[in-house]
């Protein structure tokens, strides 16, 4: 006989509440979050790679219309690597900046989970944002040497393969940072 104090079970998440958890929290797109707890977050996680499908698209064909309106590689590579950072309210490059800036400050881990918290960026994260934004219009720029189909291909998969990783860092076992952080909840 089941114990009846016993607490009912957390509910279940579906594809739908991880697909809008995904879109919702990692894209400036207007979708309603209509779950923010752990099953529902754990499938936002899952389906983070259809949050890199929508970027991708976006980012392939803006590059594309900046490319056929005769701006020449390097300012079709621009438009590919400014549609991602707009679209997910620059939140990767946030945490690149954070995460360099606590790495760089050579503290302890508590301190530099500190550091990290701290809303202003500091000289390594600045650094690190530089290298890391020329280094993807570098790249794209690249691509166009491949032609415009080739490069609007690889734009869309590059956005689709960034949000892979995230399937692969919120797996059980990979610790996170904080207790009380959504990589604690996704885990």
């Amino acid at each position: 006989m089941a114990d009846s104090s016993a607490p009912p079970p957390p509910p279940r998440g579906s594809l739908g509440d991880g697909a809008r958890f995904a879109l919702g929290t990692l894209t400036v797109l207007p979708v309603r979050v209509t779950r923010w707890d752990r099953p529902a977050a754990r499938l936002g996680m899952l389906t983070a790679p259809l949050a890199g499908i929508a970027v991708g698209a976006v980012a392939a064909a803006v590059a594309t219309a900046l490319w056929l309106c005769g701006t020449g590689a390097l300012l079709a590579a621009v438009g590919a690597v400014a549609v991602p950072t707009a679209l997910t309210r620059g939140l990767h490059l946030d945490g690149l900046a954070d995460t360099a800036d606590g790495l760089g400050s050579g503290k302890p881990a508590a301190d530099a989970l500190r550091v990290m918290k701290q809303s202003d960026i500091g000289p390594f994260g600045v650094i690190t944002l530089l290298l890391a934004l020329l280094a993807q219009v570098a790249a794209v720029d690249r691509l166009y040497e491949h032609g415009a189909a080739r490069a609007a291909a690889g734009i869309a998969v590059a956005a689709v393969a960034a949000r892979v990783v995230f399937v692969l860092g919120c797996r059980t076992g990979v610790p996170s940072a904080r207790p009380g952080g959504l990589g604690a909840a996704v885990a």
